[in-house]
């Protein structure tokens, strides 16, 4: 379990298939983490996660 919510919200999107949510996900925190709103440490997390969790198929 993550200590970042946007980290548990992107691995969610990505089990359920969603790389749109997924994609946006990865934009905000890389917004954040250039303005310097957040440490590098949410970063990491979610690029341990991007690694880690296959994205599914979305089910038709």
């Amino acid at each position: 379990m993550s200590k970042h919510e946007s980290v548990e919200a992107y691995i969610a999107a990505r089990n359920a298939g969603n790389g749109d949510a997924a994609s946006r996900i990865v934009a905000e925190v890389t917004a954040r983490y250039s303005t310097r709103t957040t440490d590098g440490s949410e970063l990491a997390e979610l690029l341990d996660a991007n690694f880690t969790v296959p994205l599914a198929s979305k089910e038709s």
